[in-house]
């Protein structure tokens, strides 16, 4: 519906990941000015444990309308199916296969990949499209009055729009809320994240079955107070594994670790009773990176008093680590706000526009966050009346040849994650437009024709008079 923007202006996107390359190709699409300072040099950036990520379709249709499906195609594999087991025992729980009208009416496809492969076809994308990629550039502050970034070497950039995209404890979060909202709150569980060599996988018995599904299977292991989560990725020949479990014992940092350094010995002591093949997964698996589980209730503000500052993705809403709209979500963040500047023609609308899309974000990505955080609690049901409900459930419904999430609780997580995946995030800007947008335009452009009238009535009255 939207093509370029009729006045463009400069952007500066502090954060260098998901977030902050999809809002640069965003942007960029629509014809505005982009610079992203990212923290982390490109050699820093390689040497990092990223593991695997999910795609949902609700973030690959984005995507692909972008252009990017061949470029994901080649990096990702196209994910059929999920199967479910006890974390405890590996007792099969049972499978779904995703149904291919559901997939057909969202327009994507549920991809497994590396989240060094998004990256780096985010960043191709990004630089194609004429943006400004600054590696190893430290960000020491920012300011909405100006609006200016301060880096760590003295140098001031200037910008129209500041975007903060850089993660849980962004320092544009920082200057806009006052402080760090996720250092305030307490950590629930660890989630860990790592990868396991395709060969090895191969070469053992028990786990082969596991890498060579007939169709792309994502495995799930429900556990008490743990979980785990495993998929084939494409573009290198490897196996994700992702852990959720309890925090160590007291008087040890379980503090965030993505560039490595971690002790695989201490991913392994964290298992606890686990059936044998992830023990073996540990055993073979690479440097695993470790990132704090939190329940962050709502920010509030996301756009800074003077109106040129804004946060998108992690930054605005920090869901569970490992969540699988994670990334979707700052996808569709950068989609929304690039749609909405699409439709700049006056300066006077910047501000309208950052806090529109606030309005338009907020409750979508709150009842996300909310769903990702019940979906955890899904997987790791503390053992109980309940745990044992849901496990019947599903045990019954395998006997009787259906899916696992063919009615009940089960069916409600799986009807939940329907309705997220049919969700259009440049359809939503659209609406606004149409809705709001344009009729905030007209009624300005009235108000000034009036005005106009009236000075020329005013003049004409003083011409009368002499």
């Amino acid at each position: 519906m939207s093509g370029k923007a009729e006045l463009t202006i400069n952007f500066l996107v502090v954060g260098g990941g998901i977030a902050g390359l999809s809002c640069a190709i965003a942007l960029r699409r629509v014809g505005h000015r982009v610079v992203v300072l990212e923290h982390y040099s490109d050699s820093d950036i390689s040497k990092m444990s990223h593991g695997g990520i999910r795609l949902p379709p609700n973030v690959s249709k984005v995507l692909f309308h972008w252009g990017l499906e061949r470029a994901l195609r080649q990096v990702s594999v196209t994910s059929s199916a999920m199967e479910i087991e006890i974390y405890e025992t590996g007792e099969f729980i049972g499978t779904h296969h995703w149904e291919e009208e559901v997939l057909r009416v969202t327009g994507g496809d549920f991809l497994f990949l590396h989240h060094a492969g998004l990256r780096q076809v985010l960043y191709d994308a990004a630089i194609a499209a004429g943006a400004e990629v600054r590696a190893g550039t430290t960000v020491a502050s920012v300011n909405g009055d100006g609006p200016r970034v301060t880096l760590s070497t003295g140098e001031t950039l200037l910008a129209d729009v500041i975007v903060g995209a850089d993660g849980r404890s962004s320092i544009v979060q920082q200057a806009i809320v006052g402080n760090d909202v996720l250092d305030t709150v307490p950590y629930q569980y660890l989630f860990y994240n790592t990868t396991v060599p395709g060969a090895l996988m191969r070469a053992d018995p028990e786990l082969a079955p596991l890498f060579e599904q007939p169709v792309e299977t994502m495995f799930i292991w429900l556990g008490n107070k743990r979980s785990a989560v495993a998929f084939r990725m494409g573009g290198k020949d490897e196996f994700a594994l992702h852990l959720w479990v309890p925090p160590r014992q007291k008087g040890l940092s379980d503090d965030d670790c993505w560039g490595g350094g971690l002790d695989l010995k201490e991913m392994q002591r964290q298992l606890g009773e686990c059936e044998p093949r992830l023990l073996k997964m540990t055993n073979l698996a690479a440097t695993p990176s470790r990132v704090q589980v939190k329940k962050v209730p709502p920010i509030e503000d996301w756009v800074d008093k003077h109106g040129r500052m804004v946060i998108i993705g992690e930054a605005a809403h920090p869901l569970p680590a490992g969540s699988l709209q994670g990334g979707a979500m700052a996808v569709e963040d950068a989609a929304v706000f690039a749609r909405l500047f699409s439709h700049l023609r006056d300066r006077e609308q910047i501000s309208t526009f950052l806090h529109a899309f606030q309005d338009l974000r907020e409750d979508r990505c709150a009842s996300v966050v909310h769903t990702e955080q019940c979906n955890l609690y899904f997987q790791m049901m503390p053992a109980g009346p309940q745990q044992e409900q849901r496990d019947q459930d599903m045990r019954a419904k395998t006997a009787q040849g259906e899916s696992v999430f063919g009615g009940g609780k089960a069916s409600e997580q799986w009807e939940q994650l329907k309705e997220l995946w049919g969700y259009d995030a440049e359809d939503e800007a659209d609406d606004w437009w149409v809705k709001w947008g344009l009729l905030r335009e007209r009624a300005k452009q009235r108000s000034l024709d009036m005005e106009a009238e009236m000075n020329i009535a005013r003049l004409s009255s003083l011409g009368m008079r002499s």
